[in-house]
């Protein structure tokens, strides 16, 4: 067998390698990786490796040197600190606080360095029982508060003949400005197999149109457990909404979501599906059930976990209860995408909607002379969130503007909305 001269010179002694107070650690992994040929028998030089990797912010690449450190190595205790620092960031809480126990079960660390260990782990294990609550206050303008179309007149066809008649003025839009207040607060509880979440949700908007007023009740519980090639989620939710201070909608669903392993893919794939149960309280022969079915991803853009994109297609199914429904079932399609980008001065997202319905029968022999019901809708969403230092750095700046486009055969359903809103998001 032939040697490389490289690989047989020894690995040159790492003393100096060592960072000061001030550490330059960029500097250092591109000194370490000059000499990485001579050191492939060194527990000490990856350990030393994977630290500086860990610093520049190279996670995986941390990860692959500690774990060769270990190898080489397993009670070396350098490496077992930063492997469970790596461990917590690439989100393998329960892994890393084991090695903590390792740590913590060794008579060779010093007692200053044991007290930062215990420390950390006691963060670290707040982190599997968590409740958050958020607070929300700001105001806007919106030019249809109360979703009403854009026409100001209705064509009826009594007689194959549009007939077009004006609308009441209370069910032409009303625009104004708005202010909008909610609580809210998320309980998450993780265990080594599974991620508990149950959470609940206030939100209201208050105009001078006080027939346009809106108070919103959502609540949901979500398990989430994780396997090495796929991860399986199941959601219970309930929803309420209350327009002008009477009941308008309740709806309980049950969701599914199956997430595959990313492997060599920029993307997490997922397939998901869900149940919908609507009961519209003013109207009740448009109850229906809800089916939905589709497949969504979330990727991020050059291993840069703080710009991602997601998108979602579903195939929707709207079953009614009941044999005087307006149009029937109805089927359709949504298609949405969403892209984030998380920097120095706040988060920016951006959410697309598309999507269609189409009714199984005709809606009214009163309207557009009975056709079946077309509904097809564009929304954008767009938000940025700034941290402030209000309450000590516990509050957020959030702006938002929206609008949305709803088209049909039918003018009754041809809406128009747009708005803009600030505010501040408290979080306890």
């Amino acid at each position: 067998m032939v040697i490389s001269p490289t690989l047989a010179t020894a690995c040159p002694a790492l003393e100096g390698f060592y960072p000061g107070p001030e550490a330059e650690w960029e500097p250092l992994q591109s000194r370490l990786k000059e000499i990485f040929d001579q050191c492939l028998e060194s527990t000490e030089y990856f350990a030393l490796l994977g630290a500086a990797e860990l610093n520049v912010g190279n996670l995986l690449e941390s990860l692959e040197a500690l774990e060769r450190s270990l190898l080489l190595d397993p009670d070396n205790g350098a490496a077992l600190i930063d492997y469970a620092e790596a461990l917590m960031l690439d989100g393998q809480l329960f892994a890393a606080l084991e090695i903590h126990t390792i740590l913590e079960d060794r008579d060779d660390v010093p007692e200053g360095l044991m007290s930062q260990l215990v420390q950390r782990r006691i963060e670290w294990q707040k982190l599997t029982k968590q409740t958050v609550w958020q607070a929300e206050l700001g105001g806007g303008h919106d030019n249809n508060l109360n979703g009403a179309p854009s026409s100001n007149q209705i064509a009826l066809t009594l007689s194959g003949e549009p007939i077009f008649l004006a609308l009441s003025e209370e069910y032409r839009s009303a625009s104004g400005a708005f202010f909008n207040a909610g609580l809210g607060a998320e309980h998450t509880r993780l265990t080594a197999d599974l991620q508990h979440a149950l959470s609940g949700r206030v939100r209201s908007r208050f105009s001078e149109d006080d027939s346009s007023d809106i108070v919103q009740l959502t609540g949901g519980y979500s398990q989430l457990r994780r396997a090495r090639r796929f991860a399986h989620r199941t959601g219970l939710g309930v929803n309420h909404l209350s327009f002008s201070g009477d009941p308008l909608f309740s709806g309980v669903d049950l969701s599914q979501r199956l997430e595959l392993a990313r492997g060599s893919s920029a993307c997490d794939r997922y397939l998901s599906g869900a149940a919908q149960n609507q009961i519209w309280h003013t109207q009740r022969r448009l109850d229906g059930l809800e089916l939905k079915a589709g497949v969504g991803g979330y990727c991020t853009f050059g291993g840069l976990t703080n710009h991602a994109f997601s998108f979602e297609l579903n195939i929707i199914n709207n079953l009614g209860y009941r044999d005087a429904r307006l149009g029937g079932d109805r089927a359709g399609w949504q298609a949405l995408s969403q892209w984030r980008h998380a920097g120095s001065n706040g988060i920016f997202s951006a959410q697309l909607e598309m999507a269609s319905i189409l009714d199984e029968e005709g809606y009214s022999p009163l309207l557009a002379n009975n056709e079946r019901r077309r509904i097809s809708r564009r929304s954008v969403a767009i938000q940025y969130v700034r941290p402030t230092s209000l309450l000590g750095g516990r509050a957020d700046l959030v702006a938002n503007l929206f609008y949305q486009s709803q088209e049909s055969n039918i003018g009754l359903f041809q809406i128009e909305d747009s708005a803009a809103s600030i505010g501040f998001r408290f979080n306890f």
